[in-house]
């Protein structure tokens, strides 16, 4: 009897294996309803880690399909996922998948999400990239990584630093307490004073921004300011020279402005009232000055003016009276006597003089140009 019934669960275990394709076709009790249209998406994942068919395919927690297969990529360096998902469940076409676990110990499952930004629509076929897939670490790898830390790491050294700490802070607690609350304090200034850091780093990144584009000007005026340097390297005694001359001219000044400091002030103030007379004269002072340029052409004359010429009608008035009246009045000869005139010999005894001096006559009476030449040629009338 035992016999019979193993024959029988062979032979239905058989069947099924040759019905559904493999165990990983037997679909699971409790999985999600696939509706239906379900609709095929696949995903490039770079390590799987031990996912298998017919796990879980969820969004946000919920079942919305399954895997149907998981498979090696063409060229090797990606695991293809295939899944089922149901058609009434709308996601983005940029949305992402992760490799997940219900729980510690739990079955691996895929986690479709939405981006920040979803645009488009998952359609049938569609396919997530590899930038858009990854899988959370599992359990074995955390604590093998603790492992690692506890056996080879440094923790066996933490009592040892500890106690170095201890022994370095015993004894300044006073300090230690000021120390932190002049750091409390550089803290809330810090603090208080945000917008203004705020404002400065903006105000630098511009600085930063304007000095990135000049830069090839920055450039050229450093190449251009190497042969200047190298002048006033040549130069620097003589630079030197000159500012020592230049601090014994100011020692020199100072001491004169010292010395006539009295006389200045004594000067200023007898100066004062010349200049309150010039403030008080105001306008009349430039105006007289004008005139004074201008004379005996006023402003109006310029009206007078056209172009480069001007047409002006003088009259002359020579009084001969006037002259004759200037001659009489004069101490001196008319004309030099020879002999008088330095480095000049006058003539010897006997000899007449080259030039008969005229003698100035008396009041002409018709006061004529006639009159005048005759007493000058004549000595007389």
């Amino acid at each position: 009897m035992r016999a019979l019934l193993a024959l029988v669960s062979v032979l239905v275990l058989a069947g099924c294996s040759t019905s559904f394709g493999g165990i990983h076709q037997v679909p699971l009790p409790g999985g999600a309803d696939l509706g239906d249209h379900p609709y095929r998406v696949v995903a490039h994942f770079g390590d799987v880690l031990d996912l298998v068919p017919q796990a879980g395919v969820k969004v946000n927690d919920v079942a919305v399909g399954r895997v149907d297969r998981v498979e090696l990529a063409e060229d090797n360096t990606t695991a293809v996922v295939t899944m089922l998902v149901n058609g009434d469940v709308a996601l983005p076409a940029n949305a992402g998948a992760e490799l997940r676990q219900s729980s510690l110990l739990g079955e691996k499952f895929v986690a479709l999400y939405e981006p920040p930004e979803p645009t488009g629509s998952l359609v049938d076929g569609a396919v997530i990239p590899l930038d858009r897939t990854n899988r959370n670490p599992e359990i074995e790898e955390v604590l093998g990584a603790l492992s690692l830390l506890l056996n080879g790491g440094g923790v066996g050294q933490l009592q040892n630093i500890v106690t170095e700490v201890s022994a370095a802070l015993e004894g300044n607690e006073p300090e230690l307490r000021a120390a932190l609350s002049t750091i409390d304090t550089v803290v809330g200034v810090l603090d208080s004073e945000k917008g203004n850091i705020v404002a400065a780093i903006d105000a630098l990144d511009r600085l930063s921004s304007n000095l990135a584009a000049q830069t090839a000007d920055i450039e050229v005026a450093l190449t251009q300011l190497e042969p200047g340097l190298r002048v006033l390297t040549e130069q620097r005694n003589s630079l030197v020279t000159m500012l020592g001359a230049l601090e014994n001219l100011s020692t020199v000044a100072v001491d004169t402005i010292n010395r006539s400091r009295d006389d200045l002030v004594a000067d200023l103030t007898l100066l004062a009232p010349t200049v309150e007379k010039l403030a008080e004269a105001g306008a009349d002072l430039p105006n007289s000055l004008q005139f004074l340029v201008t004379y005996p052409f006023t402003d109006y004359f310029l009206n007078a003016v056209e172009g480069d010429f001007v047409n002006v009608d003088v009259t002359f008035d020579l009084d001969l009276s006037v002259v004759l009246e200037n001659l009489r009045n004069t101490k001196g000869p008319l004309l030099p006597i020879p002999g008088t005139i330095p480095g000049e010999q006058g003539p010897s005894a006997g000899e007449a003089p080259l030039l008969p001096v005229p003698t100035l006559p008396a009041p002409i009476a018709d006061g004529g140009l006639a009159g005048l030449l005759g007493a000058l040629l004549g000595g007389g009338r």
